[in-house]
């Protein structure tokens, strides 16, 4: 069962530091199990576009950097090294994909492929934790089938599939901090493309699938798949029968029977959040980005939490026209500016937003937004942010009119937007 975690914290002049105190171990999963990240997507009967709109804040560890970086499709030797373990490679080529990435791994929290599948995870704590199913076991990492459900699948069920097939032969598990051996857990996903939207939810190598073809659907820290299951692991309610988690009489029900606890009370806020956007039909990118800066939630986490929100990610998705995916490399996404990426022949990212292999990782656009969040006003530096991410927002609606397409404009837009948040932060040093 998830425990209650106590935790103090402290932020002094040169940097945020956390002193975490556990009151109580997870019996069951890990010594501290951070409550958070969520992950969200509205489809086009509820867009104002008709478009799908698929959002996501990554809340990890204190002081945790996250890269966004660009790795293009290329030809594959016949083993892969993943964050823990090697495994088989089985295509010659792969999809073209900007993650969202902490630095320290190989997989990521979050990320597009040139296919326009998008995939976002979140920690869960299930009752299924010997054999496969124990986590502290260094297999694959949620955040790894992340990366490999991207570089691999031309479709979100093709993902899915895809993410389903290396689970059930690997297995998931291993520390999920690079500082903190007790951080470990299962995973859950929702995996989307320019028509649909899956839930895929995970306990060991057992697992459980709900397609979402209309309306809204988030998914955080707890199972949320109940009675709708449009895919399953192989025997799925016979191995639920047989360890005691099913009577085999009542209607099957994914999470009754394999949660030990979550934050389902912030799961149930994400959903609040949807529902009261969407009620008009005309759900639009700006909600989605004030949905993942909505603080009262505590969907948004400021620097100094314990699991702050480290980088956030909106993509903007249709079958026809161009897709628009946003990230912002940086903590905290109501002092964080959201910049434009699209995939283009000439697609290029910024170095700004690469981390450097050495202690730290701090990226420099990381080390400057952290500079000036500490040193500024908090109510100057978001005004200064909402400015520039709304002349960013026009340029994307000028550059992507029908007949007005530019794609070496729009294949460095990343890369330029970045250069303009850097310019921003130097004028307020």
């Amino acid at each position: 069962m998830l425990q209650t975690l106590s935790a103090l914290f402290r932020k002094d002049n040169s940097e945020f530091q956390v002193h975490v105190a556990t009151t109580v171990h997870c019996t069951m999963m890990a010594s501290i199990a951070p409550r958070s990240c969520d992950t969200f997507v509205v489809l086009p009967n509820l867009t104002k576009e008709k478009r799908i709109i698929f959002g996501k804040n990554s809340d990890r560890p204190q002081n945790e950097v996250q890269e966004v970086i660009f790795f293009g499709g290329k030809r594959l030797a016949s083993k892969l090294k993943c964050t823990f373990i090697t495994i088989d490679e089985s295509i010659a080529d792969i999809n073209s994909v900007i993650l969202s990435k902490p630095a320290w791994l190989w997989g990521a929290e979050m990320g597009v492929n040139d296919k326009n599948v998008t995939i976002g995870n979140e920690a869960v704590w299930t009752n299924n934790n010997e054999g496969d199913g124990d986590a502290s076991h260094k297999r694959l990492l949620g955040m790894d089938l992340v990366r490999l459900g991207l570089e691999r699948g031309n479709t979100a069920e093709d993902a899915l599939n895809v993410i389903t097939t290396l689970l059930e032969k690997y297995g998931q598990g291993g520390p999920c901090s690079e500082f903190d051996d007790s951080l470990f857990y299962h995973n859950s996903f929702l995996i989307v493309d320019c028509k649909q939207a899956w839930v895929l939810e995970t306990s060991g190598k057992l697992w459980a699938a709900e397609k979402i073809e209309t309306g809204y659907r988030n998914i955080s820290n707890c199972l949320s798949i109940t009675t709708k299951i449009d895919k399953h692991s192989e025997g799925l309610k016979e191995k639920a029968l047989t360890m005691g988690l099913w009577d085999g009489q009542s209607e099957f029900n994914f999470t009754k029977c394999f949660s030990s606890g979550g934050d389902e009370i912030r799961y149930h806020e994400g959903e609040k959040l949807l529902r009261n956007t969407t009620i008009k039909a005309e759900f639009k990118v700006e909600d989605m980005f004030n949905i993942l800066r909505h603080k009262e939630s505590h969907i948004c986490r400021s620097c100094d939490d314990a699991f702050p929100t480290q980088a956030s990610q909106v993509s903007s998705l249709s079958a026809e026209g161009i897709n628009i995916h946003w990230f912002t490399a940086t903590p905290d996404p109501s002092l964080s500016f959201f910049k434009p990426f699209v995939f283009a022949p000439n697609t290029s990212t910024s170095s700004f937003t690469h981390s450097p292999n050495m202690p730290g990782r701090e990226h420099d656009l990381y080390s400057l937004h952290k500079k000036i969040v500490l040193k500024a006003n908090t109510e100057e530096i978001e005004k200064n942010i909402q400015d520039l991410e709304t002349e960013w927002l026009k340029k994307v609606v000028d550059l992507t009119k029908p007949g007005q397409e530019s794609m070496e404009t729009l294949g460095n837009i990343f890369k330029d937007s970045v250069k303009a948040e850097v310019e921003l932060y130097e004028s307020l040093s």
